[in-house]
Order: C-alpha cells, then sequence, then structure tokens
C-alpha cells in the first residue's frame, strides 16, 4: 500500500495536473477527489484524459473525508484555502497550490488580495538556500505562484550573490491561459486570445509580494502578457548590475546556486529557454547574458505553469514532507514536438 492522498479544487487546470501526477506516482495513491461545483460528476467528464479515473467521481468538499488522507492538496481560488485547512484533522499535512499562506507581511496580503491574512505557511520552493530542508520538517506547505517561481529561480542568485542591485528589477514574463483558471471569461475564448499577445495586471499582479519575499527583491516592476498558448511561462528578468559583469559571470553564479538540482537547468551558452522545452514536466530552464546597451543583467527562465509552477512543484514538496524521494512521480524532460 502506497501514501494516500487526497486533491480539493480537482475540477481545475491544477487539480486535474494534480490527479495526472498522482496516477503515475509510484508511491502515492489517490483517495478522496473533491470538487464543489462538480460534486457528483464523472472525473473524465472533466478531465477526459484521464481514463484510468472512469469509475471515479467528485465528492463533496468534506474536511473528515480529506482528512483521511495522509496528505491533501488543496488546488482551491485564493482565498478560499485557509477555512478549509482550518477545518482539516489536526496534524494533517496538507499543500496549499493557493496564495492563502504565502505571504508573511498582512499589509502585502491586503494590497493585493482580497479578505483576511491567514498566516504563512513554510513556503514551498526547495531550490532555495536551506528551504529543502523546511518543507521535509513541514505539515503545512504554501505552493509557490507561477510567475514567482520562474521569477524567483532566475533572480534569486544573483541578488544573494551580490551581482545585481535589488532596488532595480524588471520583470516581463508571458503566461499561457491555463494560468488564469478554468473559470469561462470572455477575454479566453480562443477567438480573442488566438493571433495577440496582451498585458492585464500592469504593475498591480499578486505575485509581485511574494517575488520580493523570497528573492530579496526591494523594488519590483512586474509586467504579465497572456501569450496564446495553453500553457507555459517565460520570463525575462533584467536587473542592474552592481560592477561590470560578463554574461559568463552571471551564469557561473546560476551553475552554483543550482549545481546537483534534479529540476532547475542552466542552459548551454548559445541556447535559450523555450516554454515547449518544459510540458509536462517540473523542468525550470535558465540562461544568463548582458544587454548590450544597457549592460543589464538579463536573466530567462521557462516551466510549464501546470508543472514547476503548481502541480509538478506541489508533488516535489509532497515527496519531501513524506519522505519520499524528492524527485517520485515528477518527470526531468518535456514533451516535444
Amino acid at each position: 500500500m502506497g501514501v494516500t492522498v487526497a486533491v480539493a479544487g480537482a475540477s481545475g487546470y491544477a487539480g486535474g495536473e494534480l490527479l495526472r501526477l498522482v496516477l503515475e506516482h509510484p508511491q502515492l495513491e489517490l483517495g478522496p477527489v473533491s470538487a464543489a461545483s462538480n460534486a457528483g460528476a464523472a472525473v473524465t467528464s472533466v478531465h477526459p484524459h484521464l481514463a484510468a479515473l472512469t469509475d471515479r467521481t467528485f465528492e463533496p468538499t468534506d474536511p473528515a473525508r480529506l482528512g483521511e488522507a495522509d496528505l491533501v492538496f488543496l488546488a482551491l481560488p485564493h482565498g478560499e484555502s485557509a477555512a478549509l485547512a482550518g477545518a482539516l484533522p489536526d496534524g494533517t499535512r496538507v499543500v496549499d497550490l493557493g496564495a492563502d499562506f504565502r505571504l508573511a507581511d498582512p499589509q502585502a496580503w491586503a494590497r493585493y488580495y482580497k479578505g483576511p491574512h491567514a498566516g504563512q505557511w513554510t513556503y514551498g520552493l526547495p531550490e532555495l538556500p536551506g528551504q529543502r530542508e523546511r518543507v521535509a520538517a513541514s505539515s503545512r506547505v504554501a505552493n509557490t505562484g507561477c510567475y514567482a517561481v520562474a521569477t524567483i529561480l532566475a533572480l534569486a542568485p544573483v541578488l544573494a550573490g551580490g551581482l545585481g542591485d535589488p532596488d532595480d528589477v524588471v520583470v516581463v514574463a508571458a503566461s499561457g491561459t491555463t494560468g488564469a483558471g478554468r473559470s469561462p471569461q470572455p477575454h479566453l475564448l480562443a477567438s480573442e486570445v488566438m493571433g495577440e499577445v496582451s498585458t492585464y495586471k500592469v504593475g498591480a499582479h499578486q505575485h509581485v509580494p511574494e517575488i520580493k519575499q523570497a528573492s530579496g527583491a526591494h523594488s519590483l516592476s512586474f509586467t504579465p502578457l497572456l501569450a496564446p498558448m495553453p500553457r507555459g511561462i517565460l520570463a525575462t528578468v533584467a536587473v542592474r548590475p552592481l560592477g561590470r559583469l560578463a554574461a559568463a559571470d552571471v551564469r557561473d553564479c546560476l551553475l552554483e546556486a543550482y549545481a546537483g538540482e534534479p529540476f532547475v537547468h542552466v542552459l548551454p551558452e548559445g541556447q535559450l529557454p523555450r516554454t515547449s522545452s518544459t510540458y509536462g514536466s517540473n523542468l525550470a530552464l535558465l540562461q544568463a547574458s548582458i544587454d548590450l546597451d544597457s549592460g543589464r543583467i538579463l536573466v530567462s527562465s521557462a516551466i510549464d505553469n501546470l508543472g514547476k509552477g503548481a502541480a509538478g512543484q506541489a508533488v516535489q514538496c509532497a515527496n519531501l514532507m513524506l519522505g519520499l524521494p524528492e524527485t517520485a512521480g515528477l518527470s526531468r524532460a518535456g514533451v516535444a514536438p
């Protein structure tokens, strides 16, 4: 018998990706699967690609039933996890894919989110210094935001290594449409999305305080883009350098920070990250360069927003929390073409 996990909010895109990963995991067994708005519906009516779950239906979101599992994944909209987490039995291991427990500062929460600040859990980005051990020792972990992990992995070593100015960071990042969730919205219709790239939440995206908190940035200008693709994030981080630098200096900094990391890869010189290279995986691909005109440090980062940006990251954290191999059930190779 394996370790049993439950998924709350399993009818969404991240929830569906969690189900897929758990099905292929060598040591996890799928327990309760809940979705409030789809309770009673067949799982395959929402996720037809999960044929192995033909005999399963979504259950109502019952904390006692979810608490029967060894670990619970919460794949709920921002602001909805705190109440359910509080109703789960004491000692239940939980990984929250929402934002409810990511931020330490109540004022930062109030500035970017609605509702009361629920507090802070262990931040679920194992590649940050010391964080792997903290995740492994925790029973409650706050999964990263999708834009946040793509940006933090590119930015944190540059600032920690003293190469860049934490007061002068600019990020431009494009995401696939699954990052906006599954609720139908006119601007996400195929007729609207195909053939254009558009900005949204310019200067006011909710991942800004999370990125600053985890990376050490003091000031951050962030421009998110919606791209005509279902999944993936490509971020470019620009930082004012502290002194004269070559691209090799930045690249060496990244290589040192992520030496031995199974999911974070600094690409060979001359190769740039592509979202298509990360599809279906838990990979983060990085590359460093220096802007010829301004001299600014540039680090590009690509992830699958449903993989390393959501469900894959959550499974990685769950593996650590449960004492399983960190890479279990997670792909280190993308799908192509």
